[in-house]
């Protein structure tokens, strides 16, 4: 079997006629390289990991896209560090959320903590009462932290439809917590 799938070209169309050996062939192969390259630009065993399980699902995925001219280390290598810019980006923005989340929390009073409290149950509950899919795709997006592509691509929907739902969510939460959250104030 090595002999078999070592060539780069014989590899990349085996692996786009969905040929499962040459898959396992690939990740026999480059697994181990491509954790401790990803544990370098992250610094965490699990995390890297978890690069590298998503670039070998995402090359799965997408191998009717693979050119027999890529050599598939390269590919490889590079994918696991488009993966990790990736997640460092998704980071740093929760990151920032969760800077000017602890900055607003420090300008409460003890008052202003039973509002919050009775708010956030509030939201907690008028979420779990959304339409199934509404509630469905919300969570997957702002609980999971995915892109409205990913949902659509996990869910066999279009974009359009996560977005129609990601508003109706939002709407309904806006509606019920302007007619609701006045009474919580007083």
């Amino acid at each position: 079997m090595v002999s078999e799938f070592s060539d780069n070209t014989i590899l990349i169309n085996q692996l786009k006629q969905g040929n499962e050996k040459a898959y396992a062939y690939l990740v026999d192969t480059y697994h181990h390289c491509l954790c401790d390259y990803a544990n370098s630009l992250v610094h965490d065993k699990y995390q890297a990991e978890d690069i590298v399980q998503n670039v070998f699902i995402r090359t799965w995925e997408r191998r009717d896209y693979l050119k027999t001219e890529f050599r598939i280390k390269s590919f490889l290598y590079r994918s696991v560090h488009n993966e990790f810019i990736d997640q460092y980006r998704k980071r740093k923005s929760v990151t920032a959320l969760e800077k000017n989340y602890a900055e607003e929390m420090e300008q409460f009073t003890p008052r202003d903590d039973v509002f919050l409290e009775r708010s956030l149950s509030f939201v907690q509950r008028e979420i779990h009462n959304l339409p199934p899919k509404c509630k469905k795709i919300f969570l997957m997006s702002k609980q999971e932290g995915r892109t409205n592509l990913e949902i659509a691509e996990n869910l066999d929907v279009s974009k359009k439809t996560i977005e129609y739902h990601m508003t109706k969510a939002f709407n309904i939460l806006r509606r019920k917590a302007n007619i609701d959250l006045g009474r919580f104030s007083s």
